[in-house]
This record gives structure tokens, C-alpha cells and sequence, in this order.
């Protein structure tokens, strides 16, 4: 079957960034927000009628919420699609312009909460209308006691748009201008976006094609580092002062609470991780050595391991849909269903042009019930993994639709499991199809690429985080200073494994400019982790995964990640043995790795 590359955002506003009906939507939401206060205001705790009350504040505020990320998510997708759509800024402007005034009602809404005695909020939470959002609301309570007063939470709200929030945005507006020029073997020079360049910079098969732009990339990204590190120290400096005003010391606390996670439980995994790390600096050296190299090359880690005459095998995005929904459906029917819905309605944008940006992702449209996909797909199998892992994100989204909003908001550790799961559905599915020693060397190697990115690279985030933190509490912190802070991460993160480091990684990765949430890295080596539990669960399952498996998503944000794993997996997350078993899985894989290629060493 053929499949549009391009998304259909029609569906959700007609007229792209000139829509009238988005203009509407964002007029409603002005409208809705204004309503929403009024009602908080007028609503006194303690009487009679308090649950009804709350029940009716949560729908109002949830109303708000999905329209708000309604029009948020097809604001983004246009400028993810056209980095120049200067109309669609214009508007992202004036979304993020309304966010003070919920922000202002959400404060008044949290402290009355707190207001409610300890009797009286059981009591409460036992009520029909409340019970399934109780833990959610819990929250709500807990966090509303570490707020200051509502005209303190108002301005900082406010100075947000033009300092975390805008800092994040100028960003996108410097990688926007990024080109990297690229000579060609006939000796003609084209210019490639950002996301192209780090495509084929990190996957051509040809060794002196992938030094050549490492070498451009980092020149390139170089060249601007003061206003990388002027992003980066304004936008984390805005934290730090804002955690500071809130009597909070740990620069931790947020993403751990965000997460819903234990610092026991974030120590148990990186720290097994660092007991595991020999095996794959091992096995980077054997790759190294089939490049005819002495150690790996930072560039080269993802490149594709070619021996004898194989040629690597290819998907085109056609190709790629019928392989994941072929076997998507030996786990999980209803995963597949949903898959092919989401590629039979367009929701993929997956096109390969220049104007694009960087990276992939899968947003929600809480209105229509809908997701859509950015990436930029090249036909290689990690493409295909990548496609598998977005339209995961989207299946979890579609079996919460049906959940109040507030049990809907699932933390991102836990957002990364059904993705991951599903990048593992299709790296184990093309593994099984290999005919060759040298196809099965070749689609090991791309299926460890992903632990290596978990147990190396994202630890080297969080340890360049952890250092940058600290040394922003003190004053500003220099680009050579941040520089060599990512140079030491990394040395240290892959052992001394490499010949090559990526110094100015800091500046090329968006996720250290994301103004939503501090440390937007360990969660997805949480994810890769929890889903290698949870796809040794399904092979142990069988017909039964299914449900079990919906079951826990639904949980998601409904508990901690801690309760979560020991209502569905029997697990603690606390003790390293789970994080060992899912090392473990990957050990054989090297193992294997190492058995099948030493003969060509």
C-alpha cells in the first residue's frame, strides 16, 4: 500500500498558520481561561457542596488543558515543518502570551486545596466524581503547599514568557539559521539542514564521507557558541533563581518529582549502568576495529558495519510501514490497528527537505483524539526504528483517551516505555530476517546503537548537566568552560572508550534548551530499560500481553513509577536487579556481537 509522507494538518485547523479557525480556538481559550478563574475564586472548600464543586473546576480546567495543547501541538507542527513560517512564531507568541492568567488561576485553585483539612480531603477524595483522579489530585495538593503567594507565582509566570520560555525559543530561532556545507564526489558543494547534515554525518557508509561533516558540524556549531552558552546560562540561570525563590536547594527536586520517581531508583539504574560499561566499550572497540580503526571515532558509532559484498538492506516508507505493522501485530493487534490508522489518515511527516527542523517527535491532539509524527526518514533501518518508536508514543496517547485529563498526564520515563518497546518489536523482527552472518552482524550493530545511546551518551547529558548545575549556581559559566565540562562528560560517560569526542554537543542538542523540563535525558534510558522488562514480559505472556500491557499504560499517570512497576511488573526499582536484567539482555547481544565478528578482526 502507498502512504503519504506528508502529515495532514487539515484536519485539525484548516489554512495552516492563516487559519481562521484556529484564531477562533485561541479566542475561545482567552474566553475559557477567564471563566475558569472566576469559578475559582467564587469557589469556597469546606462546605457541602465541595466535591461538586472541584469535579466542576477539574472538567473547566480540563477543557482549557486540551485546547490549549490542541493548538499548541499544530502551532509546533508547522514550524517543525518550516522553520521560516514566521506567522506560525507569531503564534506560538500569543498561545504562550495566555499562559500567565491559567497559571494565575491554576495557583489560587492548588493553595485552596491546602486549605482542606487532612479529615476532610479523604473524605473528599472518596467522593465517585473525585476517586479516579485521587492520586493525581494529591499531587496537585502537595505541590500547592510549596507555592508562594498567587501575585509572587503571577510574576514569575509572567517574566517566563520573556525569560525561560523565550530563551528556549531563541534557540530554535539560532538552530534555524544553521547550514552545513557538504562536498559531494564530483567536487560540487551543497548546503544541508541541520537534521540532514546529522543524518547522513552519522549514518553514511562511507568513512571519509562522515569525517568530513563531523568536522563541519562541530566548526559549525562552534562558530556560535556564545550564543549558545548566552541560551543556555540565561535559560538554566531563570531555573536556578526560580528554584531558589521556591526554598528548593536541589535542582534535582523537579525532575524527580516530574517524574514520579525516587532518587534511590535514579541511582540504582545509572549506577548498575557504570558496572556494565567494559562490555560496550568492548564492543565499540571490535566495531572500530572492522572500520580498521584502533578505537571508535565519535562520529562513526552509528555508522553501518558493511562485510564482504552485503549490501544493507533498505526500507523504503512504504516497505517500513507493512514491516511494523506485520510486526507490530504478532504483540499486540491493536497496536498494529492503530498503526495503520495513523499512516492510512496521513499523520506522518516524514519527508526528507531542507527548511525542516532537526530530530523527531509525536505530539497529542487531545480534541480530535488524534497524534501526529515529525521525523525526517532516509530509508535505513534505523529510520524504520525510529518511525516504530514515534508511532508507540502515539499508541500509548490513544489508550488513554478515554481517561479524565488528569490521568492522562503521564511523566516522561514512562512516556519513553511504550516507544522503546516498540523500537525493540522491529530491531529483534529485522534481526530474525537476516539470511547472513554479515546481515546479522550488520542488524546487531544497529540494534545496539540504541543501548549505546541509553548507557553512553544520555549518561554523558546527565553527567554535563549535573556539572553545568553546579557551576551556575555560582555565576555564569563561560562556552570554554561548558565546553570542556561536555568534553570531561563524555570521556567519562564512555570509559576513554573513543579516539573523538563531540565537544560541542551541548550546543547541537536540543534537549539541553527545552524550557518544559530540567534533565530531558535520563528518562529516556529510564524507558529503554522498562520496556526491555516489559518486551521479556510479553515473550514470557504470550496471547495474554495484550491487555496486561494496555493496562499498565492506562496506570501511567496515575501512581508512581515505583507502584507502577511493582503493581505490573512484581518488581522494585530501587534494587538493581531489575536494571542488571535488562543489562543483561543486552550483554548477549554483545556477546553475540563479538562471537560472529572474530573472524574479521
Amino acid at each position: 500500500m502507498t502512504y503519504s509522507i506528508n502529515w495532514n494538518l487539515e484536519t485539525i485547523f484548516p489554512g495552516g498558520s492563516q487559519s481562521k479557525e484556529l484564531q477562533e480556538r485561541m479566542a475561545l481559550l482567552t474566553e475559557q481561561i477567564n471563566n475558569y478563574r472566576t469559578a475559582v475564586d467564587a469557589w469556597t472548600p469546606g462546605g457541602a457542596d465541595t466535591a461538586a464543586g472541584l469535579a466542576n473546576l477539574l472538567d473547566a480546567s480540563a477543557t482549557i488543558s486540551q485546547g490549549f495543547s490542541q493548538c499548541g501541538s499544530f502551532i509546533n507542527a508547522l514550524l517543525s515543518a518550516n522553520v521560516n513560517d514566521n506567522q506560525a512564531k507569531l503564534l506560538s507568541g500569543d498561545l504562550y502570551a495566555k499562559l500567565p492568567a491559567l497559571q494565575a488561576a491554576q495557583t489560587v485553585f492548588s493553595k485552596k486545596l491546602t486549605e482542606i483539612s487532612e479529615d476532610h480531603w479523604q473524605a473528599l477524595l472518596s467522593a465517585p466524581a473525585l476517586a479516579p483522579v485521587a492520586f493525581r489530585l494529591s499531587e496537585i495538593r502537595r505541590d500547592g503547599k510549596e507555592l508562594l503567594s498567587e501575585a509572587e507565582e503571577t510574576i514569575i509566570n509572567t517574566l517566563s514568557l520573556d525569560g525561560v520560555n523565550a530563551w528556549s525559543q531563541h534557540y530554535d530561532t539560532i538552530v534555524a539559521g544553521i547550514e552545513i556545507p557538504f562536498t559531494q564526489k564530483d567536487g560540487s558543494t551543497i548546503t544541508l539542514s541541520a537534521g540532514q547534515a546529522f543524518n547522513k554525518m552519522m549514518g553514511d557508509p562511507d568513512a571519509e564521507v562522515r569525517a568530513q561533516l563531523f568536522d563541519t558540524w562541530e566548526k559549525t556549531w562552534a562558530a556560535k557558541e556564545d550564543l549558545f552558552a548566552d541560551t543556555l546560562n540565561h535559560l538554566d540561570g531563570f531555573r536556578l533563581s526560580t528554584f531558589k525563590l521556591h526554598g528548593v536547594t536541589d535542582y534535582l527536586k523537579e525532575p524527580l518529582d516530574y517524574n514520579r520517581l525516587q532518587k534511590e531508583t535514579l541511582d540504582a539504574m545509572w549506577g548498575t549502568i557504570q558496572k556494565n560499561k567494559q562490555p560496550i566499550v568492548d564492543f565499540l572497540t571490535r566495531k572500530a576495529n572492522l572500520f580498521g580503526k584502533e578505537k571508535m571515532a565519535w562520529q562513526d558509532q552509528d555508522a553501518p558495519i558493511i562485510l564482504g559484498d552485503m549490501e544493507e538492506r533498505t526500507y523504503s516508507f512504504d516497505e517500513a510501514a507493512d514491516f511494523i505493522l506485520t510486526n507490530f501485530r504478532k504483540f499486540s493487534p491493536k497496536m498494529a490497528d492503530f498503526a495503520q490508522k495513523a499512516f492510512e489518515n496521513s499523520w506522518i511527516e516524514a519527508e526528507d527537505r531542507p527548511g525542516k527542523r532537526p530530530g523527531g517527535y509525536c505530539t497529542s491532539l487531545p480534541e480530535t483524539k488524534e497524534s501526529r509524527i515529525f521525523m525526517t526518514y532516509s530509508n535505513s533501518v534505523n529510520e524504520v526504528a525510529t518511525l516504530a518508536h514515534e508511532l508507540g508514543h502515539a499508541f500509548h496517547s490513544s489508550v488513554l483517551w478515554e481517561l479524565p485529563e488528569l490521568n492522562r498526564n503521564y511523566a516522561m520515563n514512562v512516556a519513553e516505555t511504550a516507544s522503546t518497546f516498540a523500537e525493540l518489536i522491529v530491531a529483534d523482527a529485522t534481526l530474525k530476517e537476516a539470511t547472513t552472518k554479515e546481515e546479522k552482524i550488520n542488524l546487531l550493530d544497529a540494534k545496539m546503537q540504541n543501548a549505546i545511546a541509553m548507557f553512553m551518551n544520555i549518561h554523558a547529558r546527565f553527567i554535563f548537566e549535573n556539572s553545568f548545575y553546579q557551576a551556575r549556581q555560582e555565576g555564569l559559566v563561560s562556552p570554554a568552560q561548558i565546553t570542556e565540562m561536555m568534553t570531561a562528560a563524555q570521556k567519562e560517560s564512555y570509559a576513554d572508550g573513543l579516539s573523538s569526542y563531540h565537544p560541542h554537543f551541548w550546543a547541537a542538542k536540543l534537549h539541553f534548551f527545552i524550557d518544559d523540563v530540567p534533565f530531558y535525558n535520563f528518562p529516556y534510558t529510564f524507558g529503554y530499560l522498562f520496556s526491555m522488562g516489559i518486551y521479556a514480559f510479553a515473550n514470557q505472556k504470550g496471547a495474554s500481553f495484550e491487555e496486561e500491557y494496555i493496562a499498565l499504560l492506562q496506570d501511567t499517570a496515575s501512581m508512581t513509577t515505583e507502584d507502577l512497576a511493582q503493581k505490573h511488573l512484581g518488581v522494585d526499582l530501587t534494587q538493581p536487579d531489575f536494571w542488571q536484567a535488562g543489562i543483561d539482555m543486552v550483554l548477549q547481544d554483545i556477546n553475540n556481537f563479538m562471537e560472529l565478528t572474530e573472524e574479521y578482526v
